[in-house]
């Protein structure tokens, strides 16, 4: 098994010294950009009914006030990371805040979807230099041990738990000012957290080199048509000729990023990183319970506004015990990582996931928050605590200094492309079941409708409550198990791939250790 090589002591004491060690300030700058990133993905969510009625969107092409920020997002996460290592952390860090918020206020101040999609695809922008950036400045400022184990897990908590608070702080903005304001939030913040930055961080050591061009055209062409395809699929199917092109030419144009990797003297992703099993094991692990994740957040936020009917408030709170458990979770792994090493909180969190999952599978529409819901979102959100923080500190162990933008962009692109592929499929699975479940329900429905219920629906093709709750239900239910399949895939993996030695055990206690032979 090949290994990346150590850093010099030298390159780790001159990104430490003043303004690393154990800042917390530092650590709150850093996890505030994470959290603003994150949270953009589901805080419009809730805002989107009314966007669609401001800027007269179709049902159609609405999806893509989410998907603009996804593609450019996923598609430029490596480009991202690699700007941070050669041009210097903070320096891009700053930058991709800044154009994250000038994006925010473009978008708030839309006057037509075009201008609004115009803006979203440039957050993605500036949230893929900010977000790797901001993962690699942990690397770099703070010391590896039970110092750099807590800053991973803060910053674990909030890259897990960013999706349930940007649920309830849409729900809020929403209900008490406009859709607007969903965007114009995260202006004082980007602005607070650039002045902040260089107060408290101190830049990291730039490293001369050269952008790889040809491999950052090729890994962004081929990422965007990767994702693109996923959606793509989501929304037509798998045999649309779209989405087969997508996907041959993701093929295609990957491979040929491969080729130009293994040529090139100075790659933007270094390909000797997957050598490393312990690391491919991670982005593999990363790539299942991004998927579950992802779908866990979509098919429950239906599922508590459609059948049990809360208002987009009630539904970002519902989801706020998550974020709680998560942070649990997440202080868990980071106090006993040095004890017992990454594997077994990479395991045990991903069978608890399962059982989260699998028990969420048991919702019908006789099901309550309290009784059905609260109980399997908490058991996930525990094991998703355990996992992130044990997949970062994984993903970054052991990478030099020079390439943890690299590693760390890696890591963020494998978690959006393993969302929007598992989103794909588990919507594919809920769209089966659903249309089974249809055929099931329409008879009884004519069996008991009134003649203006029954010519009312030859006009919708829409089944009204309790029947169209009965077939959303036994989609969601359907996709919930494909879920919990992904988790068990993800537990697998950490149990036969991973293998933690002393020395990564030495290294996480504080000592220096060897290097991984």
């Amino acid at each position: 098994m090949s290994s990346s090589p150590q850093p010099t002591s030298a390159s780790q004491a001159a990104t430490r010294e003043p303004g690393g060690g154990g800042n917390g300030m530092a650590l709150l700058v850093i996890a505030s950009c994470q959290l603003m990133v994150v949270l953009d993905i589901t805080i419009v969510n809730i805002a989107l009914p009314h966007i669609q009625s401001a800027l007269n969107f179709s049902t159609t092409s609405l999806s893509w006030v989410v998907n603009a920020y996804t593609l450019t997002f996923g598609g430029l996460l490596l480009l991202g990371g690699r700007t941070g290592d050669i041009l210097g952390r903070r320096r891009m860090f700053v930058f991709g805040v800044l154009l994250f918020a000038l994006a925010s206020l473009l978008g708030g101040l839309a006057q037509n979807s075009g201008e609004l999609l115009a803006a979203r695809a440039l957050q993605g922008v500036g949230g893929a230099i900010a977000s790797p950036t901001a993962l690699a400045l942990i690397s770099t400022t703070f010391r590896e041990g039970p110092e750099r184990n807590r800053a991973f897990g803060v910053f674990a908590a909030v890259s897990s738990g960013g999706g349930a608070i940007g649920l309830l702080a849409g729900g809020m903005i929403v209900e008490w000012l406009n859709w607007r304001w969903v965007l114009f939030v995260n202006v004082p913040i980007g602005v607070l957290i650039a002045l902040a930055a260089p107060r408290v961080i101190k830049e990291s050591e730039r490293h001369p080199g050269h952008f790889d061009i040809a491999g950052a055209l090729t890994s962004t062409v081929g990422m965007v048509l990767l994702v693109y395809g996923f959606i793509r699929a989501a929304q037509e199917g798998w045999r649309d000729p779209f989405t087969v092109a997508s996907f041959a030419g993701a093929i295609v144009v990957l491979a040929v990023f491969i080729l130009v990797e293994r040529g090139s003297r100075q790659p933007i992703t270094p390909l000797h990183m997957f050598a490393d099993r312990n690391r491919a094991g991670t982005y593999g692990i990363m790539l299942s319970l991004a998927a579950a994740i992802f779908g866990m957040f979509f098919f429950l936020t239906l599922f508590v506004q459609d059948v049990l009917g809360f208002s987009p408030l009630q539904a970002g709170l519902a989801f706020l015990p998550v974020s709680a458990v998560i942070a649990v979770g997440a202080a868990l792994a980071s106090r006993f990582l040095p004890k017992f090493g990454p594997k077994p909180f990479m395991v045990v969190g991903a069978i608890l996931a399962a059982a989260g999952l699998a028990w969420l599978t048991l919702t019908d529409v006789h099901s309550t928050y309290a009784g059905s819901i609260l109980g399997p979102i908490c058991v996930f959100g525990l094991g998703m605590g355990m996992e992130f923080v044990s997949l970062t500190l994984m993903a970054l162990s052991n990478v030099p200094v020079q390439e943890t933008g690299a590693a760390s962009g890696l890591l963020n692109a494998t978690q959006q492309v393993g969302g929007s592929l598992g989103l794909s499929i588990l919507v594919t699975m809920f769209g089966t079941a659903s249309t089974n479940e249809a055929h099931k329900q329409i008879p009884r429905f004519l069996a008991q409708a009134t003649p203006a219920e029954r010519l009312r629906f030859r006009h919708t093709g829409q089944l009204p409550s309790p029947w169209s709750d009965r077939v959303l239900t036994s989609g969601i239910s359907a996709a919930f198990i494909t879920a919990a399949i992904f988790t068990v895939v993800a537990a697998l993996i950490a149990l036969v791939v991973i293998q933690v030695r002393p020395s990564d055990l030495e290294r996480l206690k504080g000592g220096t250790g060897p290097g991984p032979g």
